[in-house]
C-alpha cells in the first residue's frame, strides 16, 4: 500500500512561552514524527512574538507542514496528547503555556465542529502564524478567506520578529 496516496497535507502552528521554548518545540515535532509521511516535514524559522491575549513572557512560534495518513480529528488527538505530555495545562484561557499546538489547515478542508475548526478561526489575524506560514508557502490560500499574504497588513500592529539565538 502506498502511504503517500492515503495522506493529507497539514499545517500546524507551534508556540511556547514557558521553559526552554525551542527545546520544547523541537521535542513536540519529534513526538509527532511517527504520524508523518517520511520526508514530508517542512519547518519554518522560529519567530518571537509578544503574548497577545494575556500576560506572560514572549512566545517562540513556528509552523510545520507535513503529510500524514491521520484524518484531522485523529491528528488533533495526537497534538493534544503531545501538549499534555510536554506539560500543557488548560486551566485558564490565554494563560502562559509550555506548548501550544494548533491545527491550522488541512488540505482545502473547511470544518466547523465543537472540537475543531479548520481553517483555525483566528490564524489570519495573527502575525506569529502568518509570517512562518508564508515562509513555507508564499502563495497559500486560506480556504474561505483568500490569500494568506493579504491578511498580513491587518496584523501590522503585532510585534513579531524572526528569532535569533
Amino acid at each position: 500500500m502506498d502511504l503517500q496516496s492515503l495522506s493529507y497535507r497539514y499545517f500546524v502552528g507551534l508556540g511556547a512561552n514557558l521553559g526552554d521554548r525551542i527545546a520544547t518545540l523541537k521535542t513536540a515535532i519529534a513526538q509527532l514524527s511517527p504520524w508523518l509521511v517520511a520526508g514530508s516535514l517542512r519547518h519554518s524559522s522560529y519567530w518571537e512574538s509578544e503574548a497577545l491575549d494575556g500576560p506572560g513572557p514572549n512566545y517562540i512560534n513556528a509552523v510545520i507542514a507535513f503529510a500524514s495518513p491521520l484524518k484531522a480529528l485523529a491528528l488533533l488527538d495526537q497534538l493534544q496528547d503531545i501538549e499534555k505530555t510536554l506539560g500543557r495545562q488548560r486551566s485558564t484561557p490565554n494563560a502562559p503555556r509550555t506548548l501550544d499546538l494548533d491545527l491550522l489547515l488541512a488540505e482545502d478542508l473547511q470544518l466547523q465542529e465543537d472540537r475543531l475548526q479548520i481553517p483555525h478561526p483566528r490564524m489570519h489575524q495573527r502575525a506569529f502564524v502568518l509570517y512562518p506560514l508564508l515562509e513555507l508557502d508564499p502563495d497559500l490560500i486560506i480556504p474561505g478567506l483568500g490569500a494568506a499574504a493579504d491578511w498580513l497588513k491587518a496584523s501590522d500592529s503585532q510585534i513579531c520578529r524572526r528569532w535569533t539565538d
